[in-house]
């Protein structure tokens, strides 16, 4: 068993009175000693109520008192289980079975549904009771869960650690060069790691101050960039078409010294738009299960290599199954390192499952890696269908739909068929009001892809069903299906 400081009252005894939140609705500045404090007092009510070891779930908005709440956890030695507000208690209810909470905590806007859930309820406040002290942390002790996006059944708990947080934080601050004087937007939901972890928690350790909104705001969103009060941003491809519908011009995008995304394939008109406009977005890649920054790519190589997701960061390592080290190649992609979780909370079939005998994590997705190091996702491998033989990643037949004038977005699935075992279904959303059409798409696609990869049908949606992180659902898209 390792042992770490407590990263909060280390975080306080470094940068006491530097702010580490200011909270957007109301205004108030959290400074690192007043985060520190208040965890420890929340710590010990906590622990007035649930014995150490208990798993404690937290339903609310985005707001620094879901910080104070996850430090509080670790001092008590408690684990947190941020909660999707997105669902309904019918949902919800499995979710907090599979881990056995003990209580929920929740903020005013949640008070309502909290008391349906079944358990103990306490409120988001920080009371007035004698703190814990600071204490040694087990590094590979569950900190908190995040729950995957269950499109198959009742969502796994992935355990996070402060080794994780810890290593995901070195793996962000040298990719994109943190520092104490950065500021960073927090608006993507707390109970998806890339609320917490992009680039929130990183900055934290860093000494950094994050702008809290209570949840996706476009317009607050770019006054914030317009006024220059942002200088590290991090979204997913979803937040970026938003920003791109604004009218940009009375914001200096290129005064920001970073910008990333993640959480699904960003398209090349989309980068281009912003390296326009002086915004050169880093792509990167990662799960859940990583921390979630595995991947990075450096701002040199951004424009030069758009759709490369880079190189294995400083505490990642990767290869391809079947490929050897050191060789261009495609093949599953494995994960191993310092930001990969230990597995799934009371669920060893699930974490066997997830890892080959040696250790390494499978990821799931097929990519390939170019003869300079640069590593490139082709697609998820069980989104991959056989049509006539050959196999198809819709993620190839996307990216080539989106470039068309007519396409803001594609999301395509393989459906079963009578002469060719599977063929393709594309759904569609249309860029500026216009309506794509089959006849003109299809030629179209016939001078850009074999055959055997063109979709035989194509239906428009006005938007997908989503994840947290701005991926589409599709087994729900087979439900729009006739």
């Amino acid at each position: 068993m390792g042992l770490i400081p407590d990263l909060a009252a280390r975080r306080a005894q470094l940068s006491p009175e530097a702010p580490a939140f200011i909270d957007h609705e109301t205004g108030a500045e959290w400074s690192f000693a007043r985060v520190d404090a208040a965890a420890a007092r929340l710590g010990a009510a906590l622990l007035a109520r649930v014995p150490r070891g208990s798993r404690v779930a937290i339903l609310c908005h985005n707001r620094p008192e879901f910080f104070v709440a996850l430090f509080a956890c670790q001092k008590a030695g408690l684990i947190l289980a941020p909660l999707n507000w997105r669902q309904p208690v019918a949902e919800l209810l499995p979710v907090l079975r599979s881990v056995n909470c003990a209580l929920v905590l929740h903020d005013e806007t949640f008070a309502e549904p909290a008391a349906q859930l079944g358990l103990p309820v306490m409120p988001l406040d920080i009371p007035d009771v004698a703190p814990l002290p600071p204490v040694q942390i087990d590094e590979d002790a569950p900190w908190y869960v995040l729950f995957t996006s269950g499109t198959t059944g009742t969502p796994k708990a992935v355990i996070q650690t402060p080794r994780m947080v810890v290593a995901n934080a070195v793996n962000i601050a040298q990719a994109m060069g943190l520092t104490s004087e950065d500021q960073t937007v927090n608006f993507l939901p707390l109970f998806h790691t890339g609320g917490i972890n992009l680039f929130t928690m990183p900055l934290f350790l860093w000494g950094g101050v994050s702008l809290v909104l209570r949840k996706f705001d476009a317009p607050a969103l770019l006054d914030l960039i317009a006024q220059g009060r942002v200088t590290q941003f991090f979204g997913v491809p979803a937040i970026y078409q938003a920003l791109m519908a604004m009218d940009l011009s009375g914001a200096d995008l290129s005064q920001l010294r970073g910008w990333a995304c993640g959480g699904a394939a960003l398209p090349e008109a989309t980068i281009r738009f912003f390296a326009e406009r002086g915004a050169v977005i880093c792509n990167g890649f990662g799960m859940t299960e990583t921390g979630p920054t595995g991947f990075l790519i450096d701002r040199a190589a951004a424009i030069a290599k758009i759709g490369s997701v880079g190189k294995p960061q400083m505490m990642t390592e990767a290869r391809l199954d079947g490929v050897p080290d050191g060789e261009a190649g495609a093949g599953e992609l494995l994960l191993r390192g310092p930001t990969v979780t230990p597995g799934y909370l009371d669920n060893p079939t699930a974490t066997e499952a997830a890892f080959t005998p040696d250790g390494w994590l499978k990821s799931g997705d097929v990519a390939a890696r170019d003869a300079d190091g640069y590593y490139r996702i082709i697609d998820r491998i069980k989104d991959m269908y056989i049509s006539g033989g050959e196999n198809v990643y819709p993620a190839e037949v996307e990216k080539v739909l989106i470039t068309h004038p007519a396409v803001l977005e594609a999301a395509v699935i393989g459906v079963p068929d009578a002469k060719w075992g599977e063929t393709g279904v594309a759904f569609l959303m249309a860029r500026n009001g216009q309506m794509p059409k089959a006849e003109t798409l299809l030629p179209w696609l016939r001078e850009r892809l074999a055959g055997y990869k063109l979709p035989r049908a194509f239906h428009v949606v006005d938007d997908f069903p989503r994840t947290a992180a701005g991926k589409v659902r599709k087994p729900e898209l087979r439900k729009l299906l006739p």
